[in-house]
């Protein structure tokens, strides 16, 4: 043996090879370039950037059809995330493992998966966060179609956004137009400012019970995050368009049994449940049951638009999300199907452990992230 010092992390290549560039489009990554591994000391100091303990990271390796947990075990290297362990596995075992990732800096909102099977952000979950001496089991989000491996199909969040009635400002008043621009209040626009801050990762999508425990209210329950959008529009001190009857009686506002889950998720610290979800379910109660409110608005001659005229402003028609291809009437989203005559999510799947081999050859990025979600098929003629 030689007395050569071991180069640190910095030239080991241990990191992401584009991460902190931040260039990146949301892709699915598959392929990284070969990256050398420091290897663990057998004795004597610890040199910089690497420590003498493995990390043994459970990974979900499989598609829509079914798949199992595969077991990859590296040497630990200090400051990292999750997702530099994830890098790491594709450069030096499983050049194919599917993950989706971009900015590496928790503001895009791709690289969401579930830890130790609480939801969260790759990128944000620090190795050393987690618990000394035990697996990382990394599986892809429970309560959307899997893709492959680590990669979910999260289009039935773009279709549920389809149905939000837009913004829809009031006319601008005589010194408005003189002035050139609105008047507002400060304090009326820091009510929906908090709700900006969303990245959509969906975590809170996929920690609310509502859809993920049961699939059938993906078509009559549009979730946390688009209810913070509601919210958003909603506290607007210059919308004029009410939300309310949509949000009791097509996007399930009612079916929220505040939880907080989707708070406790948040990346960005949102108070989804007391800033969002809350107002809007006493607004509803107001709207259906107050007859002092009633009166207020009455008096103080604070109307909105009704339902049919919020439907009119919506970017597409229909209920909280699409309607199926062949016109027969849903009341939502028609999910499709998951794999196995059960009807089971396959990460819900028993962990098999089994040797980490690399991985053959492969590129998750061939199509599998613009896979669309298989659709109902078309009666027959007659």
């Amino acid at each position: 043996m030689t007395d050569e010092p071991i180069a640190d992390d910095e030239s080991t290549g241990t990191a992401a090879p584009d991460g902190a560039t931040g260039d990146h489009t949301d892709t699915v990554s598959s392929t990284v370039e070969p990256a050398s591994t420091p290897a663990a000391p057998e004795g004597g100091a610890v040199e910089d950037g690497a420590v003498e303990d493995e990390v043994t990271m459970i990974l979900w390796r499989g598609d829509a059809t079914g798949g199992e947990f595969t077991e990859y075990v590296l040497p630990a290297v200090e400051g990292e995330v999750v997702l530099d362990v994830i890098h790491r596995v594709q450069a030096t075992q499983a050049p194919d493992l599917a993950c989706r990732w971009n900015c590496k800096a928790g503001k895009c909102g791709s690289c969401s998966a579930e830890i130790n099977g609480k939801p969260a952000l790759m990128c944000m979950t620090r190795m050393s966060e987690l618990p000394e001496g035990e697996d990382v089991v990394v599986a892809p989000l429970k309560t959307f179609p899997v893709i492959r491996d680590l990669v979910t199909d999260v289009s039935y969040n773009y279709e549920v956004a389809k149905r939000i009635p837009p913004f829809n400002p009031r006319a601008k008043t005589e010194d408005e137009v003189e002035a050139g621009g609105y008047r507002m209040a400060q304090i009326d626009v820091e009510r929906s400012q908090e709700f900006r801050k969303c990245i959509e990762c969906y975590l809170c999508q996929d920690v609310c019970h509502v859809i993920r425990d049961h699939e059938e209210n993906k078509t009559s329950f549009a979730g946390p995050r688009f209810f913070a959008r509601s919210a958003e529009l909603e506290m607007h001190p210059l919308d004029v368009t009410d939300r309310r009857a949509i949000l009791q009686k097509e996007q399930g506002l009612g079916k929220c049994n505040i939880t907080k889950c989707c708070t406790e998720v948040c990346p960005e610290h949102i108070k989804i449940t007391d800033n969002a979800i809350i107002p809007l379910k006493e607004r509803v109660v107001d709207a259906q049951y107050d007859p002092v409110a009633w009166l207020g608005r009455k008096i103080r001659r604070r109307t909105k638009g009704t339902v049919e005229q919020a439907a009119e402003t919506s970017p597409a028609s229909g209920p909280a999300a699409v309607q199926p291809d062949d016109g027969t009437p849903a009341h939502g989203i028609p999910h499709a199907p998951l794999p196995g005559e059960g009807g089971d999510n396959p990460v819900d799947a028993p962990l098999v452990s089994v040797a980490a081999e690399p991985a053959g050859s492969g590129d998750a990025t061939d199509g599998t992230a613009d896979a669309p979600p298989s659709e109902p098929a078309p009666p027959a003629a007659g």
